[in-house]
Parts: C-alpha cells; structure tokens; sequence
C-alpha cells in the first residue's frame, strides 16, 4: 500500500464523509445530554463503543462526560476486551456501571435451557433489570444499520414501551433532525449515533484518529477448529469436539461479544490501515462472517430486540 493510496482510502482532503458522521455522531450525544434526565452509554469495549466514547470524549471533554458508561457481560467475555474497557473508563475518568448475566441466573430471572447455551440473547432481561434499578430513561449504543437487517428499521431515537419492547411500526418520525424525546413513567429510549456509519467508516475513523482497541481486532495467532463454514477459538468455553482438527491460524475478530457465539475470521492484517482494504473486499457482512447465534438461534434479530435486545 503506497502512502498516496493510504491517504486517500484514510484521510480525503477537505471536509470528508468522516467529518459529517462524526458531527453527527457529537450532535445526537449532546442532544441526549439535554433532552434526558439519566441517560446511560453502553460501552463494550468493542471498536463500535469505542468510537462512539472517542465522539463522546470530543462532544463533552475527558473526565466530563455527563453520563455512565455500563457494560451488560454475559460472564464469558474476552479478557483482553474487559481490560480494555477498564482502561478506558479509568482514561476517561467516567463512571463504569457492570451488570452481570449471571447475576440474573442467580436470581432465577434468565435460565439457561442447557449449560452451554450461549448466554447473548438473555442480556436483554439483564439490561432491563439495569434500567429499572438504575431509572434509565435512555441508553446510548453502538449499533448500526448497516449491520442487520432489523438493525436497519431503527430510527436514532428508538422509542421503548414501558415493558422495554420494541414496535417497529409505531417509531416517531425523524425529519429535519428533530427528535421527539418525549416519554411516559416507565419508557425510555434506544439511540444510536452512528446509526449511519459502516463498518468502512468504523475502520477509516479509527485509522484517522488512532483509536486503541483491544488486540483481538488486530491479526493474531490462535487456535481455531472449523464449524459449519466458521473459525470456531478453541477457549475452556469452546473446546475442540471429538474428531474435530485443531488449526493454528492468523486470524481477527471483526466484531467481539460472548466467546460462546464470537468467531474470528482469516487476516494478517495488523494496522486499522491494513483492515480498511481488507473491509473493501469483503463479501460477508460483519455479523453473517462472525456470529454463531445469529446462524442458529431461534429467534430472529426482531423479535430478540421486540423483547428488549439491543
């Protein structure tokens, strides 16, 4: 990659599309800022998060933005993405609120239908339970639409009823960038303000801004078997089965979740600069090359995020 094709794919002169999401981006958190009363950022510490609190950082200043940050962790996280995320709080000098999915088993409100089922989908009763303890009246997020299909219907501002669901077809318009905040006792609102990046643009910002990750992002050796067209990691959670052949491979992982559902894919890609052609290329979306749940389980996105999911 010569430095005049590297220019261009990271930085255009001028004004660049990257400038217009990022204002965007900062516009949409100060508006949470001021249109709510006890908002929250989901911060995973995943690239997506991670770009969202650079924006945050930007919008408000270190040690000064006006809301938590709070992670729901499933208890089967990457060590080096809760490292980082700690890090990061602690960088900011934000607020760091944890609620755990095993938490909610001990309480008996999210039951497992086998020991090894991937705990993903139950976050959402996890996060309601956060939001009733904690009177969140609107949770910021990484999401983008680009990502999913369902992901795709969600406005910025995506209202929740007061059972946390999600109605699809009785979202509020968003004209002219107006947003109607307004909620009953009990309600509260989704938002995602880089609902109009791609994952291009997750990976140009982050190469343009040389913002850290976790190092999983980055092409590294691991220990995979493969499993119905996925790098599956051989992890204590996510053994090798019987006949399975153990591979060591080059490998990143595009996105970062539960080891029990999170694959990485094929790379030697070792610089933001150098996953920005990489993304260029690729024909498989982000989720449809990396989730396992979302190839097998039962639930469709919709409707895991009609009952709260986000």
């Amino acid at each position: 990659m010569n430095a005049r094709t590297d220019a261009h794919l990271l930085s255009p002169p001028g004004h660049t599309h990257l400038d217009a999401l990022e204002e965007e981006t900062i516009f949409v958190l100060r508006e949470v800022a001021a249109a709510f009363e006890r908002p929250a950022l989901l911060f995973s510490g995943g690239k997506d998060s991670a770009v969202m609190l650079h924006c945050a950082q930007k919008a408000f200043g270190s040690g000064r933005i006006p809301y938590p940050l709070l992670m729901i962790d499933t208890g089967h996280n990457f060590t080096e993405v809760l490292a980082f995320r700690d890090r990061r709080a602690a960088e900011l000098g934000a607020r760091l609120i944890v609620r755990s999915v095993e938490d909610s088993m001990a309480r008996g409100t999210v039951r497992l239908a086998h020991a090894g089922e991937s705990r993903n989908a139950h976050q959402a009763v996890t996060l309601l339970e956060a939001i009733e303890e904690f009177g969140f009246d609107a949770l910021v997020g990484g999401a983008r639409r680009d990502e999913e299909k369902a992901r795709a219907k969600e406005r910025v501002f995506s209202h929740r009823d007061a059972f946390g669901q999600w109605q699809p077809k009785a979202q509020r318009p968003e004209l002219w960038t107006l947003f109607n905040t307004r909620v009953h006792p009990g309600e509260h609102f989704r938002v995602f303000p880089i609902s109009n990046w791609t994952e291009l643009d997750v990976w140009q910002y982050i190469a343009r801004e040389h913002i850290a990750l976790p190092t999983i992002y980055y092409s590294h050796r691991r220990a995979v078997v493969e499993r119905r067209g996925l790098w599956v990691p051989v992890t204590p959670l996510t053994p090798a089965h019987d006949g399975e052949v153990v591979h060591t491979r080059n490998v990143r992982f595009r996105t970062v979740g539960d080891v029990t559902c999170t694959c990485p894919v094929e790379s030697t890609a070792a610089s933001a600069g150098e996953i920005v052609l990489e993304t260029l290329l690729a024909e498989v979306s982000e989720r449809g090359a990396t989730r396992m749940d979302d190839r097998t389980c039962d639930a469709s996105m919709e409707k895991r995020k009609k009952d709260g999911y986000f």
